[in-house]
């Protein structure tokens, strides 16, 4: 909600800022630029008043050059990282011929090594992939022949999973960041991305994901099958942004672009279902992997539907949403239910072709999970409620933004 807040902030100086003509012709970053000026100009400071600001601005924008910012920035990223932000880095020590280890980042500091070249994850991506490794360790390690219950189990593959895991959600809160709320007038050309500092600065314009491969690469672990899944990951990502910048410039979307994302969104844990294939040296199982895709889309359409309205909220990638844009308030419920039958049909299919005894520990993992989520949508048990949907999400944001 305060995000939502800040960018609605920014609509309404932007809106100001052309009632005065005060726009910038050069591009857009330029008027967003401004825009976050004036609302830091317009935020208290002590005893500060608007006249105090503006003759400090006058005083100082002079002294203010594209070196002294640089200066500034590095000074910025140093005490971020002294601070711990960053706890765990690996190097991709091919080019440096160094052992593996642990490293802070003043160690790679000392040895200059290249930002861009090193993995890295911070504490909160860490704490958002738990609840992710838990699920996947609950529900995946069974078809390995593996006991949940067991620690030396879940501890011996529990690092590299871990760090994979929590790799993909930075990137991820990253491309949440990325996939913002346009103001008017911006078209999808110019859905502009946010700027961010350091390392991550234009990570998706380069290959977000080139440390993790490199890192994966070195330990053995990298196969094709891995490299495919994580470039799913980047298509998704990107299908994302297109798709969340189309519904709110009030542009056409395709059905085949929302069910090639709605496929694709569940990729980590196929990252980590093949990770964990090479950690233990067993070749892949096809029949698993193709029962588990299905599967995960079906739990993939569950958890947005018990999610549609924060994802209306927040301007994240739902197939409700996506459904209601295409087929109209009226058709979408009907149009996802015919996909849902259609999957659910699958998903029965190959059940039976699993193993028996693997076939009923999973339901059982599936009846936990829906009691847990205290979902009345849900996958494969229990009943499926479309929730009412949202006509005029712009509205519904506005409403919501009053309380």
């Amino acid at each position: 909600m305060e995000e939502l807040r800040k960018l609605e902030q920014l609509q309404r100086t932007l809106t100001f800022m052309q009632s005065r003509n005060f726009n910038s012709s050069s591009s857009n970053d330029s008027n967003r630029f401004l825009a976050s000026l004036i609302l830091l100009l317009l935020q208290p400071c002590g005893e500060l008043n608007l006249e105090n600001k503006c003759s400090l601005i006058s005083e100082y924008m002079p002294k203010i050059s594209a070196t002294f910012l640089e200066e500034a920035s590095e000074w910025v990223s140093l005490e971020a990282d002294e601070k711990g932000q960053f706890l765990f880095i690996f190097p991709l020590l091919r080019k440096r011929k160094l052992d593996y280890k642990v490293l802070d980042f003043m160690d790679c500091g000392s040895l200059k090594i290249n930002r861009e070249e090193v993995a890295m994850v911070g504490l909160e991506a860490m704490e958002r992939a738990n609840s992710t490794l838990e699920d996947f360790c609950r529900s995946y390690f069974m078809f390995h022949g593996m006991e949940i219950n067991i620690p030396q189990m879940v501890f011996k593959y529990l690092p590299v999973l871990s760090f994979t895991e929590s790799y993909i959600y930075q990137l991820d809160n990253l491309n949440e960041k990325i996939t913002y709320i346009p103001t008017e007038g911006v078209t999808a050309l110019g859905f502009e991305k946010v700027k961010h500092h350091g390392w991550a600065a234009d990570v998706f314009e380069k290959d977000p994901f080139s440390p993790l491969l490199n890192l994966l690469e070195c330990r053995g672990l990298l196969t094709e099958r891995i490299r495919e899944e994580l470039s799913s990951g980047e298509e998704y990502w990107a299908l994302e942004r297109k798709l969340c910048c189309a519904l709110m410039c009030k542009m056409e979307i395709s059905v085949e672009d929302v069910m090639r994302a709605i496929h694709l969104k569940s990729f980590d844990y196929r990252v980590l279902n093949l990770l964990l294939y090479q950690l233990r040296g067993e070749e892949v199982n096809d029949l698993h992997m193709e029962f588990l895709s299905v599967s995960e889309f079906l739990v993939e359409i569950s958890d947005d539907l018990f999610d549609y309205e924060d994802d209306v909220l927040e301007n994240s990638f739902n197939i409700l949403r996506m459904f209601v844009k295409i087929y109209g308030p009226s058709r979408a419920p009907a149009m996802l239910a015919k996909y849902i039958t259609d999957a659910e049909e699958k998903y029965d299919n190959l059940l039976k072709a699993l193993n028996p005894q693997l076939s009923s520990k999973y339901q059982r993992r599936c009846e936990e999970a829906t009691k847990e989520g205290g979902k009345i949508s849900g996958h494969p048990l229990g009943t499926w409620s479309i929730p009412p949907v949202i006509v005029n999400e712009d509205l519904y944001r506005s409403n919501c933004l009053k309380y």
